[in-house]
């Protein structure tokens, strides 16, 4: 029952797996990245990635609530560099989810097979299987029936999963990414610089049409790409802030980008940015919000 409360809060639809499993596989030092979604999340997310592995013992461990490898003590709260460290997120897929997971280390000749079904582990053997981790997620909310139906159309949730990846494929542009949707190969992202990963995504024809943006002061260093006002859109979309290469909302720098922008875009559209902050983990808290999406700055 706690399980499946917490899950409320941490796996709110299909793309909140899919956010949860990618950063795992980059806390995991995984260099491919490989995901697979069938009809908006709701029934099949699978990720399969490169990354160390793991244990028997940490298979079976990192299901467990608050079990995480991420940090040893409180203190390592103020110096967070890794995704995920509350250790919340795998238990509450579990708790709401059909999941298997197959998993291995480099060093290891035999890996680890695990089947769990509503937070209860149904199977535990040793296989035969690649180094890394694959993780299978079938018919999410199937003991919730009315968080299932609460889910919206199957269009509206594999748009939420593509925004998923698109902010871990900006974030990251360093990793091999790949998306597959029903079985239809979308994305085949080789590794690249993010002017380049902002190109292939938002399909950028011209090169001069992003202004390279480089900043750095005592507190914080900026650096990424706006694009210039031919290149703003209708829609809102494609404006991306990370700090520590974390995804965050914040209003106050979105208007901040807005205003240099007046006079130069109608008020109807909205510019193309992707921008990155870089400032000493101590500065900043990430653990204000249940989806790390706002954070706090401490900059006596």
């Amino acid at each position: 029952v706690a399980n499946q409360i917490a899950a409320g809060e941490v796996v709110q639809r299909p793309a909140s797996v899919v956010k949860e499993m990618l950063e795992n596989s980059i806390d995991a030092k995984a260099t491919q990245i490989t995901l697979h979604v069938k009809e908006g999340g709701s029934t099949l997310i699978q990720i399969t990635d490169n990354g160390i592995g793991m244990s028997d013992t940490d298979a079976r461990m990192c299901w467990e609530r608050h079990a995480t490898s991420k940090i040893k003590k409180a203190n390592d709260i103020f110096t967070i560099l890794s995704y995920g460290f509350r250790g919340e997120a795998m238990a509450s897929i579990a708790a709401v989810a059909q999941v298997e997971m197959k998993t291995m280390r480099q060093e290891d000749s035999i890996g680890t097979y695990l089947r769990i079904e509503g937070s209860k582990v149904l199977e535990q053997k040793s296989i035969s299987c690649l180094a890394g981790t694959q993780t299978t997620v079938k018919n999410l909310f199937f003991n919730l029936p009315a968080r299932r139906n609460f889910l919206k159309s199957i269009s509206v949730e594999t748009k939420h999963i593509f925004e998923e990846f698109y902010r871990v494929a900006l974030a990251k542009p360093s990793l091999h990414l790949k998306l597959v949707n029903n079985d239809k190969e979308v994305y085949d992202l080789e590794p690249a610089s993010l002017a380049e990963r902002i190109e292939e995504l938002f399909r950028v024809k011209n090169k001069e049409n992003l202004l390279t943006v480089e900043e750095e002061t005592d507190i914080v260093k900026i650096s990424g790409f706006i694009g210039t006002p031919e290149l703003a859109r209708k829609t809102r979309g494609e404006q991306y802030i990370f700090v520590n290469k974390r995804y965050i909302k914040n209003p106050y720098f979105n208007h901040a980008i807005m205003g240099a922008f007046e006079g130069l875009i109608e008020k109807s559209r909205f510019p193309l940015y992707v921008l990155h902050f870089e400032i000493e983990p101590h500065k900043i808290d990430v653990n204000i919000h249940q989806t790390f999406l706002i954070i706090a700055f401490y900059c006596p």
